[in-house]
């Protein structure tokens, strides 16, 4: 009955949002903060949101901290387009699905440097610190013409602080929470030097909780066998810097650097009841870049960027260690001429992955060398983008990717957009060359076709976005063959499609500001004509939020409809209603309160089978900021 109450009021949503809006049931693509504000995601250099024709969101630092999330997924998880899938709570396995697609296909970012793990696929987003996140901008359709391999359905990039003010402005946060959650963060931005010419941003923060038992036995059964039924906690410790040098007008240095030290607490499937082990995850994460960006002319500029990143995961008592090292070199030009815009960019992109404790030891190494061209075009009603790029990979050789883009305004209102574009995502290493892989491996591709209405009016918007991504030579784990293993091999075997429709829309009515998304997606496996595990067909969010008598009064409402656990879709997981409600107050001139409230009803849901999810949460933070 949960399951079908749940499928109901999302069925009824579009009714719903046709009443509250009355242009959401037919009109938008997504609904951004204001269409003058300069995005860079979806071609890789600074452009306004009105010159590109790309399903966008971009979310500040306001409405992060306004979340009162615990990780980078559960923001996401509010957005448009967006299901997460978390083994039990903060610290666990996550994965974020973007319209239905796995993780490995949606290429992360963060200060331009790129994350992803060479073991698993896709970004470990546990081993982000959300605490250093001053801005998220998602691009999701194909991005791989711009980006290279992993951008089959989208792109995700991350950004730190950043010195903006003239003086110094510190800041200072703590609180305490449910599971016996606490937080600490500090840090300073500021601008100083001649002319402002060095900005800078500091940050550290510490967040620990004793959490909960994600894996209880009342969730399994006999075959399942038994978990620890301890605690499983997580402590996390992070802390990231940012500083630009303004050399002279037209030339700008600038360098970033984040760490982060997580330790949480797991169920392993090994547990004895007679001799009990407290199992552990141990990661870390370390990015660092450093970026010249030089304005020869009004018209022409270059960027030189390095990028480097390291992640590592380690189990204890369970032994496992697998380290990933990414270096990246782009050389980007841009050229801007009236409603003209003309990139070309050259880069290279290596590849590490060690697991140095694995029987036998493995390091293995690969690169990929690539050449991207776009032409983008903004006059009157009509906007053009046009990109290509051609990737050389040290392993499987090269690879082809392109898209081009349409938006024509019907009216200073409403405005039509329709695209087109490949992509691919290169295996991992460890599918390739691990006692599991096959080193012929192909890299999985996919086409794409996207439409969608966008209607913006004052403080109202509104939209619909259709999509259609089909990937083909699926890397699928399966049954003996040629690899080193008799337990199984990775294989090009499967086809996979992506379609449905988002909807969203944003209305102010009087002092209080309302928005709202559905999604209707239908991500399947061709070859079996089943869904994909874990991807619901349903899911929506709507969110109020109003000033009044001194205080910030929010709340949001998260649905999603029933999904499967299991590729073979016999093990359904029910569908869920979430209510979350938050309020801030200024309590002295420089110290602001924070209250929050999640899972308001306390309900009971899983996202992952025989894993639980946090009952009702409460959390009440002080931070203190002199103005």
């Amino acid at each position: 009955m949960k399951t079908c109450n749940a499928s109901v009021r999302l069925a009824a949503l579009p009714l719903a949002l046709a009443a509250a809006f009355p242009f959401a049931a037919a009109h938008a693509q997504s609904a951004p903060s204001t269409l003058s504000e300069t995005v860079v995601t979806a071609t890789r250099v600074a452009q306004p949101l009105s010159d590109l024709v790309a399903d966008v969101t971009v979310i500040d630092a306001e409405a992060i901290a306004r979340s009162g999330a615990v990780g980078v997924a559960d923001v996401l998880a509010r957005q448009p387009g967006i299901e997460i899938v978390r083994n039990g709570g903060p610290g666990q396995n996550t994965s974020v699905f973007v319209r239905g697609a796995d993780s490995r296909f949606t290429a992360v970012y963060l200060d331009g440097v790129r994350l992803d793990s060479q073991s698993t696929g896709g970004a470990i987003w546990e081993q982000i610190p959300l605490a250093q996140i001053d801005r998220i901008e998602i691009l999701r359709g194909p991005a791989a013409a711009v980006y290279g391999s992993d951008a089959i359905n989208g792109v995700i990039q991350l950004f730190t602080r950043k010195g903006e003010s003239g003086k110094p402005a510190p800041y200072a946060g703590v609180g305490i929470g449910s599971y016996g959650l606490r937080k600490a963060e500090a840090g300073v931005t500021g601008v100083v030097g001649e002319g402002r010419a060095i900005d800078y941003a500091l940050g550290a923060a510490h967040e620990e909780s004793h959490g909960f038992n994600v894996q209880p036995n009342s969730l399994r059964t006999r075959a399942d066998g038994l978990r620890n039924p301890d605690r499983d906690g997580y402590r996390s410790t992070n802390a990231s810097a940012r500083v630009g040098l303004q050399i002279d007008p037209r030339h700008r240095v600038e360098g970033s650097l984040l760490a982060n030290n997580l330790e949480s607490g797991y169920d392993n499937s090994s547990y004895s009841a007679a001799r009990p082990v407290g199992d552990q995850n141990h990661h870390q994460l370390r990015t660092g870049s450093l970026n010249w960006q030089a304005k020869w002319t009004d018209q022409y500029t270059t960027r030189l960027q390095v990028t480097d990143s390291r992640s590592r995961y380690e189990t204890t008592p369970s032994r496992y260690l697998t380290v990933t090292d990414l270096r990246g070199y782009l050389f980007q030009n841009e050229w801007r001429s009236g409603p003209h815009l003309a990139t070309a960019a050259l880069e290279r992109r290596e590849d590490r992955l060690e697991q140095p404790i694995a029987t036998p030891a493995f390091d293995r190494k690969r690169s990929q060398n690539a050449l991207a061209l776009g032409y983008g075009f903004h006059q009157g009603a009509h906007t053009v983008q046009l990109n290509a790029r051609r990737d050389d990979d040290s392993e499987f050789g090269g690879k082809t990717t392109g898209s081009a883009a349409y938006g024509y305004a019907i009216t200073p209102q409403l405005r039509a957009t329709a695209s087109a574009g490949t992509a691919f995502r290169a295996p991992t290493l460890y599918q390739r060359f691990s006692d599991y892989g096959i080193a012929g491996l192909q890299p999985e591709q996919s086409r794409n076709l996207e439409a969608g209405l966008q209607w913006t009016q004052g403080t109202s918007s509104a939209g619909i976005v259709v999509y259609r991504n089909r990937v083909t030579d699926l890397i699928n784990f399966g049954a003996p063959g040629a690899c080193r293993d008799n337990f199984g091999c990775y294989a090009n075997v499967g086809r996979a499609e992506f379609k449905g429709a988002t909807l969203t829309a944003a209305q102010k009515v009087g002092i209080v500001s309302l928005r709202a998304s559905a999604d209707f997606q239908d991500p399947r496996n061709l070859d079996t004509d089943k869904l994909l595990a874990r991807r619901s067909r349903r899911h929506a969010t709507f969110g109020a939020d109003t000033d009044w008598a001194g205080w910030t009064f929010g709340g949001e409402l998260q649905a999603s409809a029933r999904r499967f656990d299991d590729a073979a879709n016999t093990r359904a997981l029910g569908g869920y209603t979430l209510v979350n409600l938050y309020a801030s107050t200024r309590i002295a001139r420089d110290f602001t309160l924070v209250a929050r409230i999640d899972n308001l009803t306390d309900k009971e849901y899983q996202l992952a089978r025989t894993y639980a999810t946090p009952g009702r949460t409460g959390y009440l933070g002080v931070k203190w900021a002199p103005r």
